[in-house]
């Protein structure tokens, strides 16, 4: 299941990547250190951490999320540079409840 699920991942960070033009969107081509922008995610948009996968053996995508419902999707490789793959608001969490014998 992990590996269906990095395999995924890895699919539509490359799908994204690939299929976004960068004359309409300015979240493509957005990198620094990942140091620089957790910090600037959590001052500017009150933005944290919410989930982290793998892709592959050398970059994650993590997931960072305000109360508000502002997101924001970040690979990051192990060179500690971060690109924003996509942000946007209107994020909602849902917690699934697990049944008897589920």
């Amino acid at each position: 299941m992990k590996r269906i699920v990095s395999m995924f991942a890895a699919a539509t960070a490359t799908l994204v990547l690939l299929t976004v033009p960068a004359a309409t969107t300015t979240t493509a081509n957005f990198c620094a250190e990942r140091t620089e922008m957790v910090k600037s995610l959590a001052e500017q948009f009150k933005e944290n951490p919410a989930a982290v996968g793998v892709i592959n053996p050398s970059a994650v995508i993590e997931v960072f999320v305000s109360q508000d419902g502002s997101w924001t999707i970040l690979a990051t490789g192990t060179d500690g540079k971060s690109c924003v793959l996509s942000a946007g608001v209107g994020w909602e969490a849902n917690v699934l409840a697990m049944g008897e014998g589920v």
